[in-house]
């Protein structure tokens, strides 16, 4: 797919990835075997009818292209962008096993970009309301995929979040340009168009509980407040100036728009030598990002190896496109500050591989006697993120895991309450757009089938 150039795009927020022109698109469409079983559909977690799509793109026929992906999945733009294809749909696809399996996610893209370009997008005909209330906590993946598919089921459907616009993570944690915020806001409006209301600045836990939601009319609710309070690590020096936390550093930048101030009055300072700690897409969203507010040396510090790396390949491609360094084996021990509190250098030690440990990949161990200094002006920690706890304090009788997540159902999203429901990174910990999109989907239809029980039962 056509980039902007890596010497150019250091030095912009727009969005990397051009896209494919029509040409392309149906080109990249006709490597499409249309395989009898089609096996890409079983790597799908919103259950897309994957050669039917690709078969309406060969032909030119783009709207009913989205047409068909829209019958699964409601945010078609945003997953074409974000969603890590290559470890889902494109894996088991029949051309992966002797080389490149066909650009399912960049096809994806095309026509949802293809669609917002035209205007407004055509509503699928909504059944009659079915009279049954549902509350829905967080607007980030899993929130609007269940809304979405709550309303086209003829639910009446208000989402709460927190914070000023909707969104969660997608505006948040997603920088510009990996996922443009007007994209977001389009796939928004869409959902509100089908009928959802979106209440912002709604906090769950502190303005109103579940329980009271319950109370108030809503006859069912779903939890999708994701993962959003951030981990540290717990070493010397971390609440020096200029050690920021993953979630902060992206948040002042995408969603408080830092990298446009002083037209938006939200400062960030970055020094000339940026480490961020960890190898995840967040980390690389990181780095990348410290490149582009301006500083001169931007370095992953991983304890394990290249090997291990969760990130997406694609975004580590990208990462070293731009210039960033990256720093294997090694992690942090201690931050320094000058006098007068801002962090300027990490002592830092050496690890080497041992076994596997829990999540399959081979455990770091400390090398004993190999601490060294490492200069930075800015620390990005970005090791991972958990539950923020505020819906799980105040709703009594919610059972959570020993991670502290929601424990619930895989395939239903239920909880020990009756009538609560809860999908996402809330329930599996910190995971992927996609997998969050699934969880709301499987969620919406056991709400539905919990709603119309509770209508026979009380009709009966």
């Amino acid at each position: 797919m056509p980039c902007q150039p890596p010497e150019e795009r250091i030095r912009n927020f727009q969005e990397v990835a051009l896209g494919y022109t029509e040409e392309q698109a149906r080109m990249e469409a006709e490597r499409c075997l249309q395989c009898k079983k089609a096996p890409c559909r079983q790597g799908c977690p919103v259950e897309i009818d994957i050669p039917a799509f690709i078969n309406f793109i060969k032909q030119g026929d783009f709207e009913s292209a989205i047409k068909k992906i829209k019958e699964k999945n409601n945010l078609p733009a945003i997953c074409g962008r974000v969603c890590p294809q290559e470890n889902q749909c494109e894996k088991y696809c029949t051309l992966s096993k002797k080389g490149e399996p066909v650009a399912i996610g960049r096809l994806e893209r095309f026509v949802a970009d293809y669609e917002l370009a035209r205007g407004e997008s055509e509503l699928p005909t909504l059944p009659p309301p079915t009279g049954f209330k549902v509350a829905v906590v967080g607007s980030g993946p899993a929130g609007l995929t269940a809304a979405a598919d709550l309303a086209r089921m003829g639910h009446k459907v208000t989402v709460f979040e927190a914070l000023h616009v909707p969104g969660g993570v997608l505006m948040y944690g997603i920088p510009e340009f990996r996922l443009p915020k007007r994209i977001v806001q389009a796939e928004v409006d869409y959902i509100r168009r089908l009928g959802v209301e979106i209440r912002t600045n709604s906090v769950v836990g502190k303005m109103v509980t579940v329980d009271e939601l319950l109370e108030n009319g809503y006859d069912a609710v779903f939890i999708g407040t994701g993962a959003g309070l951030p981990y540290f690590m717990g070493i010397p020096g971390e609440n020096l100036l200029g050690v920021y936390s993953a979630n902060e550093f992206l948040t002042r930048t995408n969603l408080m728009k830092a990298y446009l101030f002083p037209q938006y009055l939200t400062p960030i300072k970055v020094g000339e030598r940026v480490a961020v700690i960890g190898a995840g897409n967040v980390a690389m969203d990181a780095a990348r990002t410290a490149l582009r507010l301006g500083a001169k040396k931007s370095m992953i510090v991983y304890r394990r190896s290249a090997e291990e790396m969760p990130a997406r390949k694609e975004e580590v491609e990208n990462a070293r496109e731009e210039g960033v360094e990256f720093h294997f084996l090694t992690s942090p021990v201690e931050f320094h500050g000058d006098e007068a509190g801002w962090v300027k250098r990490m002592t830092c030690i050496r690890y080497e591989l041992g076994e596997p440990d829990a999540s399959g990949r081979r455990r770091p161990v400390p090398v004993p006697g190999s601490e060294y200094h490492m200069e930075a002006d800015t620390v990005v920690i970005a090791i991972g993120q958990g539950p923020n706890p505020l819906v799980l304090r105040t709703t009594p009788g919610l059972e959570l895991t020993k991670k502290g997540t929601i424990a619930a159902d895989e395939e239903t999203g239920a909880t020990s309450r009756p009538g609560v429901f809860a999908g996402g990174d809330i329930v599996t910990g910190a995971a992927t757009v996609i997998l969050a999109m699934g969880a709301g989907k499987k969620a919406a239809r056991a709400i539905d089938a919990y709603l119309r029980e509770k209508g026979r039962r009380s009709h009966g």
